[in-house]
């Protein structure tokens, strides 16, 4: 999960190598924390929040297969 959170932050900013994302494993629930530059917060978050719904989305689609829990938190 965490590589495609990578590769859909990295296509949506203007300065990719900012991009850092972290992953932490509770149990069946995995957070994963996406930090970029603060030039880049408001394209991946998008116009009310539409981008990150749609990234925590894909995620937690590509995630039901694992049957485990994953939260994408924007940092």
């Amino acid at each position: 999960m965490k590589e495609l959170v990578e590769v859909v932050a990295k296509a949506l900013v203007d300065h990719p190598d900012e991009v850092v994302v972290t992953e932490k494993t509770e149990g069946k629930n995995i957070v994963i924390e996406l930090h970029v530059a603060a030039s880049d917060m408001g394209k991946v978050i998008g116009k009310q929040g539409r981008i990150a719904k749609a990234i925590r989305t894909v995620v937690k689609a590509a995630s039901s297969k694992d049957n485990t829990r994953v939260d994408v938190e924007i940092v």
